[in-house]
This record gives structure tokens, sequence and C-alpha cells, in this order.
């Protein structure tokens, strides 16, 4: 388990001033090699600021915390340096933070909320053939090996009904599995979702995007076509029949769901495109067209992260 620290968004539902953000700002440097299956290093937390008394003002009367997650965005780059964008309630981000190191052997990371308040409590992460769990400001812990089966990892939110959020692998015949999480980390015995899950090249997914109170997924195939999967809330069958969203979609080269980025209440999507640059689309809350038209909240830079969560 690598070193890592959490934006600390659930006491800081204000904007952290710019000064604390300033000051924790350190330039990429090249982490030294760790083994790949070293276990339980520190996950340290780096706290921002208490809010400000007028935290609420920052959302409207119909959209307020525990409507959608809200998380911050994670990045890992090549050097294996761990880098956090709070959000600006705005619709936008924060400069990074430096939140960690030497994850550069990790495969997956997901960020995953135990508590069912809306918020982040740490991560999910493969690293090898192992998952470990840790929460942020604690160690890491070995939840199970068998996992180098599998070529896509995500905590998509809480799809099987209980309160923490859940788990889907995708192993390499293109077959979907769910596994169900414990607020300590650990997780169920994984039930089989379907087949032919490698018709696509992106999952994404962290709450509702439907309006119906049940979190969904989408998924991008090798045309670029963009599907939906609307939750069903039940842990056999996890997802309805897929809906088209629309066409166009490989122009993106990774897409990213860590919530409610503009606080509206409706859960968003994250699109990074070929250039490095990041759109947000925002989120409708209607099945029939779910997203809004794309907003540029990141300039060309941002293909330099080998792992978005």
């Amino acid at each position: 388990m690598a070193k890592s620290s959490g934006l600390n968004t659930r006491r800081a539902l204000a904007r952290a001033t710019a000064a604390a953000l300033t000051a924790a700002l350190v330039a990429t440097g090249t982490s030294a090699a760790v083994a790949a299956d070293d276990p339980g290093r520190l996950a340290s937390q780096v706290p921002l600021d208490a809010p400000a008394s007028g935290a609420k003002s920052k959302f409207s009367a119909s959209a307020l915390p525990g409507d959608a997650p809200i998380n911050p965005l994670y990045g890992v780059d090549n050097n294996g340096d761990m880098w956090g964008y709070d959000l600006d309630f705005e619709g936008g981000l924060e400069p990074r933070v430096d939140v960690g190191s030497d994850w550069q052997f990790t495969r997956f990371i997901s960020q995953a909320d135990r508590d069912a308040d809306g918020f982040s409590d740490g991560i999910w992460e493969v690293t090898g053939d192992e998952l470990y769990s840790a929460s942020w400001g604690e160690y890491g812990t070995l939840i199970g090996k068998g996992w180098k089966i599998y070529n896509n990892v995500l905590s998509a939110g809480n799809l099987g009904g209980a309160a923490p959020d859940d788990m889907i692998a995708r192993d390499g015949s293109g077959v979907l599995w769910l596994y169900l999480g414990y607020n300590d980390g650990k997780v169920d015995p994984r039930v089989k979702v379907g087949a032919g899950w490698n018709a696509y090249t992106h999952l994404a997914g962290k709450g509702d995007l439907t309006g119906d109170g049940k979190h969904d997924i989408v998924a991008k195939d090798s045309a670029g076509v963009l599907w939906l999967y609307q939750g069903t809330g039940n842990y056999k069958a996890p997802f309805a029949p897929r809906t088209k969203i629309g066409a166009g979609w490989n122009i993106y080269n990774n897409l990213v769901s860590v919530g409610d980025v503009d606080i509206d209440g409706t859960t968003d999507l994250i699109a990074r495109d070929k250039a490095g640059a990041l759109w947000l689309y925002k989120g409708t809350g209607n099945a029939a067209a779910p997203f809004s038209p794309p907003v540029k909240i990141g300039t060309t830079g941002w293909n330099t992260y080998r792992l978005l969560f």
C-alpha cells in the first residue's frame, strides 16, 4: 500500500483558503521505487482548513450535501506521485495539492464512501494480485488476493442497496462481477453481473444519474458510443438493460466520476480528451439525456496522469 492522504472535503465543505492550498503545493518529483507487494505503508492525511461559518451557503436550497456524492478528483502521474484537486464549488477545480507518492505499481484506485454520508472515507486499490483498503489517515489493509485476473476495477457507488459503496471488476473474458462493500473496507464474495463487457473501453460512475435514487454507471464502447446502465438497487441484477446516450466519445481517452462537481445535487461526469484537456458533463437527472453539453474545466496537461479517480 503506497502513501496517500485525502483532501478533507468532509471537513471543508467551503473552499479551502488560497493561502492554505498554495502552501501545500509542491513540485512533482521522482519517487524511489518500492516493492509492488509492500503492504501497509501509511495513508497519512493532510487536512485542509475547516469550513467557514457560512459553508452551507455554497449549496442551494434544493441541493444540499448528501444529495449526491461530493469528492475531490485525484490523479497519479507516471512517477507514482498522487495529486488532489478539491472542488471550487463553482463547477471547477482548485489548484492541485501533493497527497502521496510511491503509486507507480498500482493498477486501479477508487474512492469509497463507507458510511453513506456522501463523502469518501478512503480508497480501494489494486496492486499486482492484491486488493487493499485504506481509510484517510490510517494504514492500508490487505483485503484479498487473486485480483490480477481483472482488467478494470471500479467503485461506482452504492450498487447493492446497503449503505457502503460497492465495487465492480471485469475479468479478462469480459465478465463483470459485483463485490458488495462493508464499512471496514472488506467485500463480500463476488456476484456475476453479466458477460460481454469487454466491448467497453471505459466504465465510470459515482452516484445517481437519472433521479430515481439508485446509483448508475456509464460505459464507452470501442466505437465511441456512450451507454447508460441504470442501477436497480438489487445486487443480484444491479443494472437495467443499457440505453444509448450518444456517439462521438472516442475523442476522450479517460472518463471518471467523483460525484457532484458543480454542487447542484446531481452526479456529473468528467472526460479527458486526447489533447489532455478536461471537460465536465453536468448531470441533468434525466435518463433520456443525462448530461448537459460539456464545459472545459482544465486546459492541456491532464495526460500526465496515468490514473484518475
